[in-house]
């Protein structure tokens, strides 16, 4: 009877939970804008680390006037090539990354971006920033994006699928930008832009390891063969961190050896490395997930404190 006799207020309250529901959703649109989907295509976080390096490998490698135009330029190329790759990455990994409870709420899985724009957008931002930079900066830096590009796209990512080996595969991509940004000031390669290029690649294995460790599970159900998942005992992860750390705390130490670095950064960077070495044999003592957090926590504070040291301690 209440049905018959209040239709109006029946109507009135189903509009107005309507009118909820689609606040609720407009709601989520704004908190999920363009501006934080594209963030999340272009792996925000990861392309400020590669231009943070960049930026170090050609501060370290500039001498004389500093050329902030040159600069500019470098970063600016570095940026959209980037933020092509990684949006082309997501493109290759979208059907993976939505068995990923920690990706899956990126723009492809999720359905906010369409692969077609995003295979168009990622391959004009690949080409527009190698072009870049060859024509603003030079063609040996532009080459070794290239490199750096094609090699975390065509290596890396199909190889997380096929062997435990992509990691050291995507340490070389991963190790390239500090050489760019010495290439770019310089024009020519150098010990001392390999010395930054092996700091960076070293230092990613223990990093990832212990980022691999912590989501072995969610690797395992994507199908990434990362060497936690292969390896569920631990042993053969445990001791690629703590070999590679040791391997970053003897690499470390060659920019003070081609005197381009002074005392203060050897110091600095003796004390870092053992830390971060301590750290992974604790790891590889006791594979638990705090061990895990604790390595990662320290690799990311241990990368951006080196550099630290190596810029303030540039020798003029």
């Amino acid at each position: 009877m209440r049905i018959i006799r209040w239709p109006g207020r029946l109507i009135m309250k189903a509009s107005a939970q309507i009118s909820t529901t689609s606040s609720d959703i407009s709601v989520g649109v704004i908190e999920k804008g363009w501006l934080s989907v594209y963030s999340e295509l272009f792996k925000v976080r990861l392309t400020l680390l590669v231009l943070l390096t960049t930026l170090v490998g050609f501060y370290i490698g500039n001498r004389g006037t500093f050329d902030y135009w040159l600069m500019v330029n470098t970063i600016l190329g570095t940026a959209l090539m980037a933020s092509g790759a990684s949006a082309l990455n997501q493109l290759w990994e979208r059907t993976y990354d939505a068995r990923m409870r920690r990706t899956q709420d990126r723009p492809l899985p999720s359905g906010r971006l369409q692969p077609q724009s995003v295979l168009t957008l990622g391959c004009a931002l690949s080409f527009v920033g190698l072009l870049y930079l060859a024509l603003a900066v030079n063609l040996l830096t532009s080459l070794i994006g290239g490199i750096s590009l094609c090699a975390y796209l065509f290596l890396y990512t199909p190889l997380k699928r096929v062997t435990w080996l992509n990691t050291a595969v995507g340490a070389i991509p991963g190790g390239l930008p500090p050489l760019m940004g010495w290439t770019a000031t310089r024009g020519h390669l150098g010990a001392a832009g390999w010395a930054l290029f092996g700091i960076l690649a070293l230092w990613q294995i223990p990093h990832f390891m212990a980022i691999a460790w912590i989501y072995r599970d969610e690797y395992a159900k994507a199908g990434f063969q990362m060497l936690p998942v292969v390896d569920p005992e631990g042993h053969r992860t445990g001791r690629q961190a703590v070999t590679h750390a040791w391997a970053l705390l003897l690499v470390s130490l060659w920019p003070f050896v081609l005197k381009i670095v002074g005392p203060i950064y050897l110091c600095g960077a003796l004390f870092l490395g053992l830390a971060f070495l301590w750290v992974a044999v604790q790891f590889s003592r006791q594979l638990s997930m705090s061990r895990a957090r604790q390595l990662f926590y320290a690799s990311i504070l241990y990368l951006p404190l080196l550099l630290a040291l190596m810029v303030v301690d540039k020798s003029r």
